[in-house]
């Protein structure tokens, strides 16, 4: 909602602009050689009033156009103000006429346009090309964020983090200090806003659990820095964008690209790469596809035999529909991780199972998984699925606890993404290969 003062500024501004726009014609009318009279005999003809319609009003270019056309020059419309003042009322009324039947809009083209406008959703395309080319990585500036930043800033970068949320300033501090890096872009127009932030830690190797990244506490020390010899890896493990209204214009790609080279340059002898990513939707997914096999009666095809015996006397159900209903529960409710037994009966099932839906599971012939079509759109390699790598309530509950590596072998990206984005290919390792193989195999695929 435009507040009011807003609503006059404008108002007036737009008085100011008619004002000095009539004051500029005149001085200029004055200006002209003579006043350009027209007979009755000439504007009562439609030979001249056609002319100089034809002359002083210039048809509407197209909309690819509009932008590269000039404006009219002001002297037509003087030259259009002398000839309609020196008409009489009737004359008036044929020349209003004629502006409105063959200088007005065409209301049917209008109509068309807009419903193919509707339907070919051309707006939300040329927006999102023009944001791309506002918004471009050459716009763009990249910010180190830490302790010492604005406190402005590291508020936004705490409200912003959408994947493992800052629990308090204790929470924050860790998360921008020695063996952790937290990166933003920003743009000139938007000072002070961070357009997409990019959570990096610094480990030994390829971390397969976030609680050792965002969870242990170290005790703090009175000079606490980092052991070059320790840092080889480089884990992304959270990457958020802040700005809803650019959904759809990829900045997570060059930002992650940006802070491999800036992280080489700090640390040369990095050589590892990879994500640390969660797996928002496989939950979900999996309840659906239990609901799905259970209404055809398939259920057991999901399990092995012993591994339904194993369910079913773990959960103290009947074989068939009770066992799948007790599955669909344990999953649903979580129960399942205050149980050793349970959770190691259902480890191998839930692994092959994320891999498939990780794998397998496409949407036009690309991952379903909106992160895992990130990653591999930017040319990661799906490299390893981790058990029990996330035990948070939001952990287990999106995904069972499960997270992936998407790998980034810098000699490699390019032809991966040529790969996945022309081809639809997956690249992936006999880990992730394997479990996908094992539900192929358990499921009758």
């Amino acid at each position: 909602m435009i507040s009011h003062p807003v609503i006059c500024a404008l108002r007036n501004s737009v008085r100011c602009w008619r004002q000095r726009a009539v004051i500029k014609a005149a001085v200029e009318a004055s200006d002209l050689c003579g006043w350009r009279c027209y007979s009755t005999s000439h504007h009562r003809g439609v030979t001249g009033m056609e002319a100089i319609l034809s002359r002083v009003v210039t048809p509407l270019p197209t909309y690819e156009t509009r932008d590269k056309f000039p404006p009219p020059p002001e002297s037509n419309s003087v030259e259009f103000m002398h000839f309609y003042k020196s008409l009489d009322k009737e004359d008036k009324l044929g020349c209003l006429t004629k502006l409105s039947h063959d200088f007005g809009v065409d209301h049917k083209s209008a109509s068309e346009l807009a419903v193919k406008l509707l339907d070919t959703q051309d707006l939300n395309g040329t927006l999102k090309s023009l944001l791309s080319e506002w918004f471009s990585v050459g716009l763009l500036r990249l910010e180190r964020i830490t302790w010492q930043s604005p406190c402005e800033i590291l508020q936004k970068i705490s409200q912003y983090e959408a994947v493992h949320p800052v629990r308090n300033w204790t929470d924050l501090k860790r998360r921008v200090g020695p063996y952790r890096r937290c990166y933003a872009f920003t743009h000139a127009a938007m000072p002070g806003e961070p357009l997409v932030v990019l959570h990096v830690a610094l480990t030994e190797d390829i971390a397969d659990n976030i609680q050792s990244i965002v969870r242990e506490i170290a005790t703090p020390t009175p000079c606490f820095e980092e052991d070059v010899n320790k840092v080889n890896s480089a884990i992304f493990y959270s990457i958020s964008s802040t700005q809803a209204g650019l959904q759809g214009v990829e900045l997570g790609n060059y930002l992650i690209k940006k802070v491999v080279r800036e992280l080489q340059s700090e640390f040369p002898h990095m050589a590892q790469f990879s994500s640390l990513s969660p797996i928002p939707g496989f939950s979900s997914w999996l309840q659906g596809l239990l609901s799905q096999y259970r209404k055809e009666g398939r259920g057991s095809d999901l399990l092995s035999e012993q591994e339904w015996r194993e369910v079913e006397q773990a959960t103290d159900s009947e074989p068939g529909t009770p066992a799948v209903d007790a599955l669909r529960k344990l999953i649903s409710t979580s129960e399942w991780t205050r149980s050793e037994r349970l959770s190691s009966v259902l480890e191998p099932v839930l692994m092959r199972l994320c891999a498939w839906y990780l794998y397998g599971e496409k949407r036009r012939g690309y991952a379903l998984n909106p992160v895992a079509n990130f990653h591999l759109q930017n040319g990661a390699t799906m490299w390893r699925l981790n058990w029990n790598a996330d035990t948070s309530p939001r952990g287990v509950a999106n995904s069972c606890g499960i997270m992936v590596n998407y790998r980034y072998f810098l000699n490699e990206t390019s032809t991966n993404s040529a790969l996945y984005l022309q081809n639809k290919v997956i690249t992936a390792t006999e880990q992730v290969l394997g479990l996908v193989s094992q539900f192929q195999k358990n499921s009758k695929l």
